[in-house]
C-alpha cells in the first residue's frame, strides 16, 4: 500500500499508529522480495523517497506545510541519491559533466555552474520535459560592503521592486508575442478533447512557455538579490504574508467569495513578479543583514513630513503630499518610508514599539 494511501486510512479511532518510516521500510523489503519489478529499481531512490515522506508527514503535523498528497503525472517527477562519493561525479570538459546514477549508469549534465562537493543530490523533471540536477550544498555568503548603507525595497505588481534610491526594477517575463501565443494555446487546450494527442501536444507547449517564463523570473531575482547584497549593508522589505496574499478569493458554494476575477488577476501579478522568491534569496544571500518592517501605511505616507493621508497617491505611481507639497513616484516614496525601518499609525505617528524582525535562515540547495 502506498504510503499516503496509508496514512489516509488511518484514523485515531482504530489502536495504535499509522506506520512510520522504519515499518515502511520493513514493509518496502518484503515488497521488493515478491515483486521483481519493484526490484529492478534502486533501493536507495524507494528508501529515500519514504524518507521525505516522513519529512513531509512531520512537516504537517508541525503545521510547516500541508498534508502530502498523491503525486500526479508529470508533476514533481524525480529521485534523491544520497551516500555520494568524489568518485562518483565527473568533469568531462568546461560545460560537461557526468553522475553515476544507482542501477542506470553514468549520465552526463550540462555545468551551469561549478559542480560543489556534495554527499547527495537530486534529479527532477520539471513540466516542460526537462531534466535537472541538484546537489545539495551550502552556498557561500555574499559579505557586507561595509559601506553603512541602507536600502528600503517596495514590492509591487507594476513595478517589480522599487528602491529607496529610485531605482526601479521590473521582472522579466513573457514578451507580448509569446503571452499572445499562451492565450491561443490555452484556447486550443479548452477544446481539445481529454486523453488525445493534439491536447498532448498542446500541453507541453503551454509547460514550455510557462518555464521559459519561471526561468526569467527566477534570473531577474537571483541577479537582483545578489546586486542587493553586494551593494548594502541592511536590506529592509515589507513584513508581507505572501501565501496568504495570494490564496484564491473563490469561496465555496454555500458562501461564494466577491471579487474573484479581481482577485486572481492581483495574485498572479504578485506571483509574476516573484514577492516571495525576491525576499527569500535575500535572506540566503546576505543572513542577518535583511530586516522587515510593517507595511501599514507605508504607501499613505510622506517620506519627507511623515503625514498620512489616503489621497496623496494620486495614481498609482504619483505622489503628491498635500501637507508639505512633495511629489515623487509612489512606490519610490513607500520604498524611503520602508527604508527608515520604522511603523506608522493611523494618526501618522512614529510607533517606536513595534520593531524590525530579523529571522535565522534555512541552508539551500546549490543547482548544477
Amino acid at each position: 500500500m502506498e504510503p499516503v494511501e496509508q496514512q489516509s486510512h488511518w484514523r485515531r479511532s482504530r489502536r495504535g499508529h499509522a506506520p512510520g518510516y522504519h515499518e515502511q521500510a520493513r514493509q518496502l523489503t518484503e515488497a521488493r522480495r515478491e515483486f521483481e519489478w519493484l526490484r529492478a529499481g534502486a533501493q536507495m531512490v524507494q528508501q529515500q523517497a519514504l524518507r521525505d515522506f516522513a519529512q513531509a508527514m512531520t512537516n504537517f503535523f508541525a503545521g510547516a506545510h500541508r498534508r502530502p498528497t498523491w503525486r500526479k503525472l508529470g508533476r514533481h517527477d524525480g529521485f534523491r541519491i544520497v551516500s555520494v562519493k568524489p568518485r562518483h561525479v565527473r568533469q568531462l570538459n568546461r560545460n560537461r559533466g557526468a553522475v553515476w546514477v544507482p542501477k542506470v549508469g553514468w549520465v552526463q549534465f550540462r555545468v551551469s555552474r561549478p559542480v560543489p562537493a556534495a554527499v547527495s543530490y537530486r534529479v527532477t523533471r520539471d513540466a516542460a520535459g526537462r531534466w535537472h540536477i541538484a546537489f545539495a550544498a551550502v552556498p557561500d555568503t555574499i559579505p557586507a560592503p561595509g559601506s553603512g548603507e541602507v536600502v528600503g525595497v517596495d514590492r509591487g505588481v507594476q513595478t517589480s521592486a522599487a528602491l529607496s534610491s529610485g531605482d526601479l526594477l521590473h521582472c522579466s517575463g513573457l514578451r507580448p508575442t509569446e503571452t499572445e501565443r499562451l492565450r491561443r494555446l490555452q484556447r486550443r487546450l479548452a477544446r481539445a478533447q481529454r486523453g488525445s494527442h493534439r491536447r498532448h501536444k498542446t500541453k507541453a507547449a503551454i509547460a514550455r512557455l510557462r518555464a521559459r517564463e519561471a526561468d526569467r523570473r527566477k534570473d531577474w531575482v537571483e541577479k537582483t538579490s545578489t546586486d542587493l547584497a553586494r551593494r548594502y549593508d541592511v536590506i529592509r522589505v515589507e513584513d508581507l504574508n505572501v501565501g496568504a496574499m495570494t490564496r484564491t478569493a473563490r469561496g465555496t458554494v454555500a458562501d461564494p467569495g466577491r471579487n474573484v476575477v479581481q482577485k486572481t488577476a492581483l495574485n498572479r501579478g504578485i506571483l509574476a513578479n516573484g514577492w516571495g522568491n525576491l525576499v527569500a534569496r535575500l535572506e540566503h544571500k546576505a543572513p542577518g543583514r535583511v530586516e522587515k518592517v510593517p507595511a501599514a501605511y507605508t504607501s499613505q505616507t510622506c517620506s519627507v513630513c511623515k503625514t498620512v493621508d489616503a489621497e496623496a497617491r494620486e495614481s498609482q505611481a504619483v505622489f503628491r503630499c498635500r501637507s508639505c507639497g512633495y511629489t515623487g513616484h509612489a512606490d519610490v516614496n513607500a520604498a524611503r518610508n520602508i527604508a527608515a525601518g520604522r511603523a506608522v499609525t493611523a494618526r501618522g505617528d512614529l510607533d517606536t514599539s513595534r520593531s524590525v524582525k530579523r529571522e535565522p535562515q534555512p541552508n539551500r540547495l546549490l543547482s548544477a
